[in-house]
């Protein structure tokens, strides 16, 4: 008789398409940056984010904050108001309606030295909407270090994961 296993599978990271050069501050954390569309329709279970973020490398910085957070759509072709699955600039209107589209993936606590950069992950995304993974959406970068991020460096990835049998 045959043992079968059950593994998880990874593929091959893919970089998530945000252009996060040059990204500027905002103090109030709602004005940043939407990735496109990460479109899970294949039913990966989940998706392992990480990536690293460079401040820029002009004096003047302020110990800040770097957040990444997870937006879904809220039916099958419907984004929260602003948010379209296209990488580009996006304003939130309140903290209150930030609170309520916004899952909160990383908080990056940063300060004054310029050119760091700031690694983080791995995180689960279907983690963040209490274990399983949403069908559609897209990567948001807000960040308050008082100067904007630097022209280069700064990537975003996803990792597929999902389990297999094997005989």
């Amino acid at each position: 008789m045959a043992t079968r296993d059950i593994k998880l599978v990874y593929p091959a990271s893919s970089a998530v398409t945000i252009t996060l050069d040059s990204l500027a501050t905002s103090s109030t954390l709602l004005i940043g940056r939407q990735s496109t569309l990460i479109d899970n329709t294949i039913g990966y279970e989940d998706y392992l984010l990480s990536g690293v973020i460079k401040v820029s490398a002009v004096s003047g910085l302020v110990a800040g904050l770097i957040e990444i957070h997870i937006v879904t759509m809220q039916d099958d072709d419907l984004w929260p108001v602003n948010f379209t699955g296209i990488d580009g600039n996006i304003t939130i209107a309140s903290l209150n309606y930030k609170y309520q589209i916004c899952h909160p993936a990383a908080v990056i606590a940063t300060d004054t030295t310029v050119g760091l950069t700031y690694p983080f992950g791995q995180i689960s995304i279907a983690s963040l909407f209490g274990g399983i993974c949403p069908k559609k959406f897209l990567v948001f970068v807000t960040q308050s270090t008082g100067k904007s991020l630097y022209a280069s460096d700064s990537t975003i990835k996803i990792n597929p994961v999902y389990h297999t049998m094997v005989f």
